[in-house]
């Protein structure tokens, strides 16, 4: 007899599996339940870039504000796709396209949803003191001896990396790629320039040393860092459906360099909280906020 209610009421049949077991899967066709926990947990994937970290932040503080319980996990690049790809994260603000992660997003694209860019016209490349009397990758290879044969790098996993190595062979520089880090190769820089010494570094826009020294990227002709790029939002497949909210708040995520330069140069102050920082920042833009969690303007044309 309970058999035959069973299969005439799936649902029933699925809360006395929930009581006896622990868990249940909605029948064929019947809507996921939602309204667990763990619809209310977001986890976003960032790397070890300040960019990066700072908008990582700022979308956490949103997603707080509006009820999320939201976790960060710091990775590397591969790491960061794979784990979007693998469902063992929900999103990341970080991906840089279509040159710098072409190789991390060309393994991983067909399991993932890329939401277009939250950022556009940003830049990587060989970067150097305004001082320094050269504005050409070509001309490092003459004064090598004055660079100390060395190009100050960051994790050796990013792709900017990759890019920096494939640099050095495209112009036949005399020059080794020093692995580091974003911090370590912010710090290397600033004692070269203190010293006023000639460095060269693997540099990105937007980051917070363009407000704090006078820098220049050295010119490419060969194009080996390619054009402009985009930073572009990521999500893993099926999080539109688990957690529509957040969904639509990481979709409406649309900013500028200027407004990401707000953030780095409180975020850089002694003592300074990136959590409270980011906080303080989301208070303060009330307008441009809104509109991400509403579905999105883009603030360079106030279109949707």
């Amino acid at each position: 007899m309970i058999d035959k209610l069973l299969q005439r009421r799936p649902m029933l049949a699925c809360m006395l599996a929930l009581a006896l077991v622990g868990g249940c899967t909605a029948p064929s066709g019947a809507p996921a339940d939602v309204s667990s926990a763990h619809s209310h947990d977001v986890k976003l994937a960032y790397v070890d870039w300040s960019s990066c970290s700072d908008a990582t932040h700022v979308v956490k503080a949103v997603l707080e504000q509006e009820g999320f319980r939201v976790k960060t996990v710091l990775l590397t690049g591969a790491a960061m796709y794979s784990a979007l790809a693998q469902g063992d994260a929900d999103a990341t603000v970080c991906a840089w396209l279509p040159s710098t992660h072409a190789a991390y997003y060309a393994r991983a694209q067909d399991r993932l949803i890329n939401l277009g860019p939250n950022m556009a016209g940003t830049r990587i490349g060989l970067v150097v003191p305004d001082y320094v009397s050269i504005d050409t990758i070509d001309q490092l290879a003459a004064h090598a001896d004055r660079f100390g044969h060395r190009i100050v790098g960051i994790d050796p996993d990013a792709g900017e990396m990759g890019i920096a190595r494939k640099a050095i062979e495209t112009y036949q520089l005399p020059l080794k790629l020093v692995e580091g880090t974003d911090a370590s190769m912010a710090a290397a820089l600033g004692r070269a320039i203190g010293a006023r010494q000639w460095i060269v570094v693997t540099g990105w826009t937007p980051h917070w040393m363009w407000a704090r020294w006078k820098l220049k990227y050295l010119a490419d002709p060969k194009g080996s860092f390619g054009g402009a790029e985009d930073i572009d939002t990521l999500v893993r497949k099926g999080l539109q459906h688990d957690k529509p909210r957040a969904y639509t708040i990481l979709d409406g995520f649309r900013w500028t360099s200027a407004q990401m330069q707000q953030v780095m140069a409180t975020g850089r102050q002694p003592g300074a909280d990136a959590d409270e920082n980011a906080r303080a920042w989301v208070k303060a833009h009330p307008e441009l906020v809104s509109g991400w969690i509403s579905g999105g303007v883009d603030t360079r044309t106030g279109a949707k």
